[in-house]
């Protein structure tokens, strides 16, 4: 389980294949490897991976083809900045909400729209999640918890401040760029118990 509140901007390393369906990312970011040990849980651009070997400066970890499949990691390549973020402790503050490293779907940007103090993003909304996807309601774009701004019936936006668009990789990302979503577990969880009933 994570917060969505990004620890550090990291970088992606390189890819080793181990499988015609698998592979060993690997990804360079000192402030989480700290406390970091094999086995534990980490978020890349949001999906939650499992570090295999960690160094004084990066970790390597295993991606599926499921995975690969299902987000953007597929995409990246050596020199990309990626969002990471250490599992969330029981004592951590839960300073966005609750993400689990799921990715829901994947979408473009298609809009920015800088201000004096702050950008609007614009991005694709993906049919199987628009039900989910909610004004003032919670997001997670590329591991980043953000508050929808907007949701239409194709698109939805959120508004990033100078602070998350230097932390991030939001504020390197353009229009055409993917990102990993993923809604709010508890939209989820009460659309199943409500079927249930029904």
């Amino acid at each position: 389980m994570f917060t969505g509140i990004i620890e550090e901007l990291g970088e992606m390393v390189g890819w080793t294949a181990t499988g015609d369906d698998s592979g060993l990312i690997a990804i360079r970011g000192k402030t989480v490897v700290d406390d970091l040990k094999h086995g534990d849980s980490i978020s890349v651009n949001g999906v939650c991976l499992t570090a295999v070997e960690i160094s004084a400066d990066g970790f390597t970890a295993d991606v599926m083809g499921e995975t690969l499949r299902r987000s953007s990691l597929g995409e990246l390549h050596p020199g990309d900045p990626v969002n990471l973020e250490r599992a969330a402790r029981l004592d951590t503050r839960l300073g966005g909400h609750l993400v689990q490293g799921h990715v829901d779907g994947v979408a473009r940007i298609v809009g920015r729209e800088p201000a004096e103090q702050w950008t609007t993003v614009r991005f694709e909304l993906p049919k199987s999640i628009r039900r989910y996807v909610v004004e003032k309601g919670s997001i997670t774009v590329d591991g980043v918890s953000l508050t929808v701004m907007e949701a239409g019936d194709d698109t939805f936006s959120v508004g990033l401040i100078p602070t998350t668009l230097s932390l991030t990789t939001l504020g390197h990302k353009q229009i055409g760029d993917l990102v990993n979503l993923e809604v709010d577990v508890i939209a989820k969880y009460v659309e199943r118990l409500l079927g249930e009933r029904s």
